[in-house]
């Protein structure tokens, strides 16, 4: 179906195709509201496809609630991995620090489920293709816009424009509308990358999520799924740029050496389960959330390192968000008083975990003898006080 020098009015306009973007779609499609959502490339639904993302996404228990309200939880839970334990090890001091943060200490649900984020993708577009006031356009992105009183006029790389009540930017830290609206964005650079890839192991996962750190970044293994009957866990493996360009150009045998010495052998050896991917490591905020009839919501907002699954479930908590006021008010619907309560409203909570998560990266990051054992007391010391431990976890779900 060609769109060519079409013009359509609708409620929502999102920018952005990625899991993000696609929950939006949903979320605000199965509360009612017309949306259009654009994306210039078309999600990768395989995870064999040229490109495919080979990440995993943590969902947790707001999360969830979330998803089940757009329709979505019913067709991902059939393929989440619960994660019961958010266990860290710290490596780098004489003798290893281990605790383990249970979910039951605090709730009767795990923390959350970990799903692959292709397959995330193919379920929500298969949401999508339900919902008759939602329409996807795979292939065609955001070109411009133009923000008027009662709408933004926006044209698309197509040559199509829709007027839409209330753009929103879902399209990642290089955001095109956080651009056109003439928003900056702070950037902190580590020096790092991360090295993402599925391996299996001999010993169960037992539904623990362990982050293993020493200098350098953590090294991060997510339960999924058994692989060909074994178990399989993704991982994340942070480290300096030049240090991981070097794992990532060994040969398979050598990386999985490497994988093996920077696990500690927690789960016995490792072997890899699938091709390797680099991503870079920064952290970004927008100076602002907000600009006439447009909303940034997840990484064309805030961009983290990957540290305690907060990067996509701060991205969900900005469409809650989002979505609770234009429920509430459908007739505010991109308003100046919608978005400057939205703005209002996340702005303290992107800052608090933005700036949590690099602290702890950059305590991660420290090779120095001394702030390993610094690192490590601390560990020991916030784990043995009962109330600041739930108090964590329940920071780490998003209360607070």
């Amino acid at each position: 179906m060609s769109y060519l020098m079409e013009r359509i009015s609708t409620d929502i306009l999102i920018a952005g195709g990625g899991v993000a973007g696609l929950t939006a779609a949903a979320a605000f499609g199965t509360a009612g509201f017309r949306v259009v959502i654009v994306d210039p490339t078309p999600p990768i639904t395989t995870s064999d496809a040229a490109g495919a993302d080979l990440r995993t996404t943590a969902f947790l228990q707001p999360a969830q609630q979330f998803l089940e309200a757009a329709g979505l939880w019913s067709k991902l839970a059939p393929y989440a991995t619960p994660l019961q334990v958010m266990r860290i090890v710290d490596a780098g001091a004489d003798a290893h620090v281990t605790r383990d943060f249970n979910a039951a200490d605090i709730s009767d649900k795990p923390f959350g489920w970990n799903l692959p984020n292709w397959l995330l993708r193919r379920e929500m577009v298969a949401r999508l293709v339900e919902l008759p006031n939602v329409d996807f356009r795979p292939g065609t992105g955001f070109a411009r816009m133009l923000a008027r009183d009662a709408a933004a006029i926006v044209t698309l790389t197509d040559g199509s424009q829709v007027d839409a009540r209330l753009v929103i930017g879902a399209d990642g830290r290089g955001s095109a509308v956080r651009k056109a609206a003439g928003i900056d964005a702070k950037i902190t650079r580590y020096g790092q990358k991360a090295l993402t890839f599925a391996v299996t192991h001999d010993a169960p996962h037992d539904n623990v999520s362990t982050e293993v750190h020493r200098s350098g970044g953590p090294f991060t293994l997510v339960p999924l799924p058994d692989h060909e009957g074994r178990p399989c866990s993704a991982v994340v493996w942070m480290d300096s740029g030049t240090e991981v360009q070097r794992l990532a150009a060994l040969t398979d045998d050598a990386f999985e050496t490497a994988a093996n010495d920077r696990s500690a052998l927690l789960y016995g050896p490792l072997k890899l389960a699938s091709r390797r991917s680099v991503w870079p490591i920064i952290s970004q905020i927008a100076d602002s959330l907000i600009a006439p009839r447009t909303a940034l919501v997840a990484e064309a907002a805030h961009v983290m390192p990957p540290i305690g699954a907060q990067g996509l479930n701060m991205s969900l908590r900005d469409l809650a968000c989002l979505l609770d006021l234009a429920t509430a008010q459908p007739d505010q619907l991109g308003a100046p008083s919608m978005l400057d309560a939205y703005a209002r409203k996340r702005h303290a909570d992107i800052k608090l975990r933005v700036t949590g998560i690099d602290a702890l990266n950059r305590a991660s990051i420290a090779g120095s003898p001394v702030f390993q054992t610094l690192r490590s007391k601390g560990i020991e010391a916030l784990y043995g006080v009962s109330p600041v431990r739930r108090t964590l976890m329940q920071l780490g779900l998003g209360a607070g």
